[in-house]
């Protein structure tokens, strides 16, 4: 079994994503008050959720290149 080392960047902005995933649907789902008074408003949610595709996809892009190069084992920190 090889230990398959993602990029750093890839995981720290993937672990953004999600964090900012999770308060985005719950106010979109309509329980954002219990979190904080501002995310009662839905689009408030939808702005989190759009955040939230953007650090994904941000994410992914290093992923991405390190895979196509080949060298999915050093860590690449895109800045």
């Amino acid at each position: 079994m090889t230990i398959r080392r993602y990029p750093l960047s890839f995981i720290v902005l993937t672990a953004l994503g999600i964090l900012c995933a999770l308060p985005g649907l719950v106010s979109v789902v309509g329980f954002g008050e219990i979190i904080h008074p501002i995310l009662a408003d839905p689009m408030a949610g939808l702005a989190f959720i759009v955040s939230a595709v953007a650090l994904l996809g941000s994410g992914a892009f290093p992923l991405v290149i390190a895979k196509l190069t080949g060298r999915l084992h050093l860590f690449i920190i895109c800045y």
